[in-house]
């Protein structure tokens, strides 16, 4: 059942790197304008399933330091992922800084963090399948924002559509390896203790330095209303996992 269960959540975040293309039908300033709005809703889920599923789950299994510890080398990790590739998440327009060559970076980087997306989702299903939907959850809305940025970006560093949809949807497939790894050793091995926690310090690390400092950048009233109402919509989202367990 959690080989089931896995395998289908992690080929419908593999999916979702096909969304770019149901984009090129939109104006590109209406797109942008409502894309941030899902950069809202994700960095909600993220930070919900980390401090409302992921951080209490990992301390029953295992309190102490070291789980502290694990928190935070989920940050450190994305943090030198950034740090070493320059890959960032562009949820605005393409940008400037994107030349053809950092494509590939953009294709490396992605595909490291489908590998980790598709590990943590996989550890969460084994820990209990509430817990994996809530991150399976929480992963398929950051997708949106981050797939139709990495499209835009490919098409910005000088790929033809047809070849930014294949690439793009090949560094998805690889969340697939990382899940089957995951699932293949957990007969031997617990990765939970481990994973859990560490996927939780990744997500805070991408919702705190990738999407909430965009979310400032758009100080209208009305916008940042939205904004409020979709970040809470997106933690109530992973409350009310929590209510159904």
């Amino acid at each position: 059942m959690v080989w089931i269960y896995t395998l289908i959540s992690v080929s419908v975040v593999s999916l979702i790197s096909l969304i770019g293309v149901f984009t090129l039908a939109l104006d590109k300033d209406k797109l942008y304008k409502y894309l941030i709005y899902f950069v809202s809703l994700s960095a909600g889920t993220l930070m919900g399933d980390a401090f409302i599923h992921l951080i209490p789950d990992a301390y029953a299994e295992n309190s102490g330091t070291k789980t502290s510890l694990y928190i935070l080398a989920g940050i450190f990790l994305f943090f030198i992922l950034e740090k070493g590739l320059h890959w960032r998440h562009c949820h605005e327009e393409p940008c400037a800084d994107h030349p053809h060559p950092f494509s590939y970076i953009i294709l490396v980087g992605d595909s490291m963090h489908n590998f980790i997306d598709g590990m943590v989702i996989a550890a969460s299903f084994i820990a209990s399948i509430p817990l994996g939907i809530a991150t399976a959850t929480a992963v398929i809305f950051h997708e949106i924002p981050h797939e139709i940025g990495n499209f835009a970006s490919l098409l910005y560093g000088g790929f033809s559509t047809k070849k930014a949809l294949l690439y793009n949807f090949l560094s998805a497939l690889v969340a697939m390896l990382g899940a089957i790894f995951v699932l293949a050793i957990s007969t031997n091995i617990n990765p939970t203790n481990f994973l859990i926690p560490f996927a939780a310090g990744g997500f805070i690390y991408v919702a705190g330095t990738d999407l909430i400092p965009e979310l400032h950048k758009h100080n209208e009233f009305k916008k940042g209303i939205i904004q409020v109402v979709a970040f809470l919509f997106g933690i109530g989202l992973m409350l009310g996992i929590l209510l159904m367990e």
